[in-house]
């Protein structure tokens, strides 16, 4: 069976889940807490698995892989049907932009690595914390917004069917969310997300459904 190294509350963690329940392929949640004694991602066993100390990691077998976006196509291309990249390259090339929009220009400003240096490092205050964290969410969304206003969007980011991109937009919602930003400034986005929140593979890949969640987070 697939083991699926998560944290509740990671976005690329969350993305992955996603991405399994959409595949509705079985795998194993190995909880790797990334607060508890220090981050159990620090612990040499979990370093010898993943030496950036990162979550997601995927075991699948022999194969041992890293990277939220390496590991949805690696789920879409070694457990077909493909669902999550269109069948043409103009299309693959939209949701890839899409979901890298999301993945590497606003999460990696905001990750829990990067907010951690900024409040324990640079002694910045909470409200500075947070002010970071709203202003490159908004920025990105502000652009995402708009490249979205294209007739390739439908229901999801791309067409009918939801993607790649979908599955790195309703993580990156659901903390903005946390950090109190009005998601309804950007209609289209969380038109998606309403949609994308019908299907049990996003629904049962939320933070709050997950084994290692604190019971406030499920409540």
């Amino acid at each position: 069976m697939l083991e699926l190294y998560t944290y509740f509350r990671s976005s690329a963690a969350y993305r992955v889940r996603i991405a399994l329940g959409l595949k509705k392929l079985d795998f194993r949640a190995v909880p790797v807490h990334l607060l508890s004694d220090g981050g159990e991602q620090n612990a040499a066993v979990y370093r010898a698995l993943n030496p950036q100390g990162l979550v997601p990691t995927l075991v699948d077998g022999a194969h041992r892989l890293t990277q939220s976006l390496a590991i949805m196509e690696y789920l879409d291309e070694a457990y077909p049907p493909a669902l999550l990249l269109p069948s043409d390259a103009a299309g693959r090339a939209r949701v890839r932009s899409l979901a890298l929009q999301v993945a590497c220009d606003m999460h990696p400003l905001n990750n829990l690595r990067v907010l951690r240096y900024l409040k324990h490092e640079l002694g910045q205050s909470d409200a500075a914390h947070d002010a970071w964290y709203r202003h490159w969410v908004e920025l990105g969304f502000q652009a995402l917004e708009q490249f979205l206003a294209s007739p390739r969007t439908g229901r999801f980011c791309h067409g009918d069917s939801p993607s790649l991109a979908d599955c790195c937009l309703v993580p990156q919602v659901y903390n903005a969310r946390r950090f109190d930003i009005d998601v309804s400034r950007f209609p289209t986005i969380e038109r998606i997300e309403r949609a994308c929140a019908e299907l049990d593979a996003f629904r049962l890949a939320a933070p709050e459904m997950q084994a290692d969640a604190p019971v406030s987070a499920a409540s």
